[in-house]
């Protein structure tokens, strides 16, 4: 008993010391590339984070059982928008000002809506999984280019301003 509450505190503490060297290399890769900080962390971050989600949906649908890379995908999308902004916000508040924002909502509900309407008749089929990667794929492509083009948005200005000083 000892010993696994040992590893559980242990993987904690390097679960926190990679995260923060993960969080410096992204923000390093951003200003190398002279993109916005908020699109490396939808990107970069987004593709980190759910590389583990992504091979346990996988290897469950292989496994035949679909369904539990179903609620991982909604359990996944609950905790991160509940809890990751919940507890962001209460430790520093977030200002959502930020142009890359205002045209990602649109797309999380637009994405969100389109999810429910296609679990409406109980099965996710083939073609459905298709648009939905095409979408995928269409929207890191905009966003990349989006932000290439703008180089810099409002939140990611004034986060680089607090960062400095």
């Amino acid at each position: 008993m000892l010993l696994s509450i040992g590893a559980i505190i242990i993987g904690l503490i390097i679960l926190v010391w990679s995260a923060d060297k993960f969080v410096e290399g992204a923000s390093a890769t951003a200003n190398h590339l002279g993109v916005p900080i908020l699109l490396i962390g939808m990107v970069i971050v987004g593709f980190g984070t759910s590389a583990p989600e992504v091979a346990v949906a996988t290897i469950a649908a292989m496994n035949g059982n679909p369904n539990l890379a179903l609620g991982n995908a909604f359990g996944s999308n609950i905790a991160n928008i509940a809890l990751i902004l919940g507890v962001t916000a209460l430790l520093v508040p977030i200002a959502v000002h930020s142009s890359i924002i205002k045209k990602e909502f649109p797309i999380l509900i637009i994405i969100t809506l389109f999810s429910g309407f296609i679990l409406l008749n109980g099965v996710i089929s083939r073609t459905e999984g298709v648009i939905l990667l095409l979408g995928f794929v269409a929207i890191i492509i905009w966003q990349v280019y989006t932000a290439i083009k703008n180089k810099k948005d409002s939140l990611a200005t004034e986060s680089e301003e607090e960062i400095e000083g």
